[in-house]
């Protein structure tokens, strides 16, 4: 019986915000990494994110009973009691605040909140639903893990933190849009506000490609101000132009919806690949700076 309740969390979301704390972590640490420190990072910000995820789904019950791709999911079919959702999503967020709180850093704690509040108090409960900014909203949410995971190793948010936090805002946004271009009937069926639906593909397009090249020069930012290295420039330049390509050249060639998904999978591919060289390619006296100073006490302590 527990299968239905790690549905709830929706694993394939959660797999993705680990990969991005976990590059926040590497990046801060410069190789020099607390196990324990990234452990509990991943706990912590595995149930918050897992707990959010239940919430969303128990408020958009009834958005899902109109979408092709959510019309089978547990809450919708009655698998699992809402009652017991509910209590699912409590119990997963007290833990996962806790470790936040009491074995990483306050910061950390602290955009753990920010992360978990946005997604469900504004973006599920609000913006999804009455706004066309609802992708704006969201992709706030979605930048916190990486911060999270950078934080719980300085102590503090620094100009890394932020480059972090702007980046993974830009990116959710085409990210987004892709997903609303690929699965354009569904979110049309179930009257969400999102950019394409509203103002059409075309017109989203040209957003599309405008936050691509905001992405590539928030992403690049990273070597400029040398939190990262030469060879990780060289694959963010590179996979940044093979998205750039796939939005100016690829929509011309197949339908909209299969351009959607080729769109998808691109944004998809060039935040691995981000998250992949920040923890491979670091370079900064700026984060060493920050890390030496944060660990004259221990940064794994109990806080309280």
């Amino acid at each position: 019986m527990i299968k239905p309740y790690l549905k709830l969390t929706k694993p394939g979301i959660i797999g993705g915000n680990l990969v991005a704390a976990v590059g926040g972590v590497l990046l801060a640490s410069q190789g020099n990494i607390d196990w324990l420190l990234l452990l509990a990072v991943c706990f912590g910000t595995t149930l918050i994110v897992a707990s959010g995820c239940v919430f969303n789904n128990v408020i958009d019950i009834d958005i899902d009973r109109l979408m092709k791709r959510t019309c089978e999911r547990e809450l919708v079919k009655k698998v699992v009691p809402v009652s017991y959702a509910l209590a699912w999503a409590t119990t997963l967020g007290i833990v996962g605040f806790y470790t936040l709180y009491a074995f990483t850093s306050l910061v950390a704690f602290e955009f753990g909140v920010l992360g978990f509040a946005v997604y469900v108090g504004l973006y599920s409960l609000h913006y999804k639903r009455k706004s066309v900014y609802g992708t704006l909203i969201g992709g706030l949410s979605g930048a916190c893990p990486p911060v999270i995971g950078y934080c719980a190793v300085t102590g503090h948010f620094d100009a890394g933190a932020a480059i972090l936090f702007i980046t993974f805002c830009i990116w959710q946004l085409p990210h987004s849009y892709a997903i609303a271009i690929y699965r354009f009937e569904d979110y049309k069926s179930a009257s969400i506000p999102v950019l394409p639906v509203e103002v059409g593909v075309a017109r989203a397009r040209y957003h599309i490609i405008g936050y691509i090249i905001a992405f590539a020069i928030a992403s690049l930012a990273l070597t400029y101000l040398g939190y990262a290295g030469s060879w990780y420039a060289l694959g963010m330049g590179l996979v940044s132009l093979h998205w750039l390509y796939i939005a100016k050249v690829g929509y011309q060639k197949v339908p909209d919806e299969q351009w959607g998904k080729q769109m998808l999978l691109c944004s998809i591919a060039s935040i691995m690949v981000f998250c992949v060289m920040i923890s491979l390619d670091f370079s900064s006296e700026n984060i060493t700076d920050s890390f030496q100073a944060n660990t004259q006490t221990p940064v794994f302590v109990e806080q309280g």
